[in-house]
């Protein structure tokens, strides 16, 4: 049994009688007070459920379960079913994403989790990128408006794909946990993001009450509540990545990246926990590169150079439309490895037919019709340059090197799908044992079922939120300085990568 955000409890109650004509709410609200768990909380018994008692009491003799959600301050009793409905007991779970929403039916009994589906954001519409959509709802209120309609929207579309899929109704949960960045909640909140963006990056809000899910505009029976933030750019989605993965509780020190639009980043153990966070650029995602596109069907997700020719595998084996991230971080290992490209990203021509120059670039074709540019491939390097960056200086800030790390996490889709192998060969991962460098996933929306599991976690987050030391990037002064030495594939200084340099000599191409 969990410790979660909603409760269904089995109540056996005694019919009124001459010897006891108490009213029906005292009935029921006095038989859950006498419950372990409800002793010292204080409960009261909702409209809806009221007006449902007399029917459901009379109709079952007496015997009913009542499903409590949580908000915030105590227990709300929000329905009550005819006999004993206990096994059947949901809660739902989100990762707010700007391109994707994914959303869990997490069954309340064992923790298992009945159904999992993602769904583009509506918002997209308004921008495909989130300073595009901020730029839309400055000064109009109309379009906020519209930007919060759009994020209510796609949460309604995954609940009702999740009924379709699992048939359970959505509308019956009584608790909802979503993470996502500063930017996507204030959306889904309906307030102005544009104090994300502007100094001095004074937000609305960085920890959210719990809402009922009616005032956010959702067709739900219960509470919806949004995991904190630390600062502008770093949200409850990496605190949530917090509580997935474990780190504030461990001996050992982690590194935790979390790389896309805005590169996230937080250095610590049980003992301290520093954070920060930088604009890493839209490369990573496929944005940017001419012919970059998201990792859906078509996109080129892995590639090899193979006797002279480049080889690439797609989504779904289907005709090559694109390259996605993950295939970009492949592509640039091979070029690099076998010696297509130099350290600087700059292709050697007429080592391939494949490398060409048109309209005054030096270009690579990866697929029929597709080409990487000289251009692209700078854009990538800022990208990691930035990520990169960000690592080595708040290593250095707090005092450690990565032999003092344990594990180096990089989350997300974009983590879970890149080959170490070729993340290190360019650089983006450091040059560490390969069982050090781990890939947990979506943790922004496993941390989102662990808070729904347990609402004491909710506190839990809230002190983590306050133990995290925050650094603004983009208020280091020497930063793009620094970036400077990290603009070469996988470094200018080629020492920190041995295994590159074995990989390279053994190609015969000792740099």
């Amino acid at each position: 049994m969990f410790n979660g955000w909603s409760r269904k409890v089995y109540l056996e109650l005694s019919a009124p009688s001459e010897e006891d004509n108490r009213a029906d709410s005292t009935r029921v609200l006095e038989a859950i007070g006498e419950r372990e768990e409800f002793a010292r909380a204080s409960v009261r018994l909702g409209i809806a459920a009221l007006r449902a008692l007399d029917r459901v009491c009379r109709e079952s003799e007496w015997k009913i379960t009542a499903t409590l959600g949580y908000d915030g301050d105590g227990w709300e009793i929000l329905r009550v079913e005819p006999g004993d409905t206990t096994e059947c007991h949901y809660g739902l779970c989100a990762d707010l994403g700007s391109t994707t929403i994914v959303m869990e039916a997490v069954n309340m009994q064992d923790g298992s989790v009945a159904g999992s589906v993602s769904v583009f954001n509506p918002q997209i519409r308004c921008g495909e990128d989130i300073l595009t959509r901020i730029f839309y709802a400055k000064d109009h209120p109309e379009h906020l408006e519209k930007l919060r309609l759009a994020a209510v929207e796609g949460l309604s579309q995954a609940m009702k794909e999740l009924q379709r899929q699992t048939g359970i109704c959505a509308e019956d949960c009584a608790a909802l946990i979503i993470s996502g960045n500063t930017t996507m909640i204030h959306f889904l909140l309906g307030l102005d993001a544009f104090c994300v963006f502007q100094t001095p990056y004074a937000v609305h809000t960085l920890a959210p009450e719990v809402y009922r899910a009616s005032e956010l505009g959702l067709s739900m029976r219960g509470f919806v509540w949004c995991c904190p933030g630390r600062a502008n750019y770093l949200g409850g989605d990496i605190v949530s990545g917090m509580i997935a993965t474990g780190i504030p509780e461990r001996e050992g020190i982690s590194v935790f990246l979390d790389i896309g639009t805005n590169g996230e980043l937080v250095i610590g153990n049980r003992d301290f926990l520093v954070c920060g966070a930088g604009a890493a650029g839209p490369a990573l995602e496929g944005g940017v590169v001419k012919t970059g596109m998201r990792a859906e069907e078509g996109a080129v997700d892995a590639v090899k150079i193979t006797e002279g020719e480049i080889r690439v595998h797609t989504i779904g084996n289907a005709r090559a439309k694109g390259i996605c991230g993950s295939g970009i971080v492949e592509l640039l290992a091979e070029l690099f490895l076998n010696g297509w490209m130099d350290l600087r990203g700059k292709l050697i021509p007429g080592v391939s037919d494949a490398v060409f120059e048109e309209e005054d670039q030096v270009k690579v074709r990866y697929a029929p019709g597709l080409s990487f540019s000289e251009q692209d491939i700078q854009e990538f390097l800022k990208t990691k340059a930035a990520a990169g960056t960000m690592v080595e200086y708040m290593m250095n800030q707090i005092g450690i090197t990565m032999e003092d790390v344990e594990r180096f996490y990089v989350a997300g889709a974009f983590g879970t799908h890149i080959s170490k192998e070729a993340g290190v060969t360019i650089g983006l991962y450091p040059d560490i044992q390969r069982e050090r460098i781990v890939s947990p996933g979506n943790t922004s929306l496993n941390g989102a079922r662990e808070l729904l599991l347990d609402v004491g976690k909710k506190e839990y987050a809230e002190r983590l939120v306050e133990k995290m030391e925050y650094i603004q990037f983009g208020a280091v002064e020497d930063f793009v300085h620094l970036m400077g030495a990290a603009m070469a594939f996988p470094h200018t200084d080629i020492e920190r990568y041995p295994s590159v340099q074995e990989e390279l000599k053994r190609r015969g191409r000792a740099l």
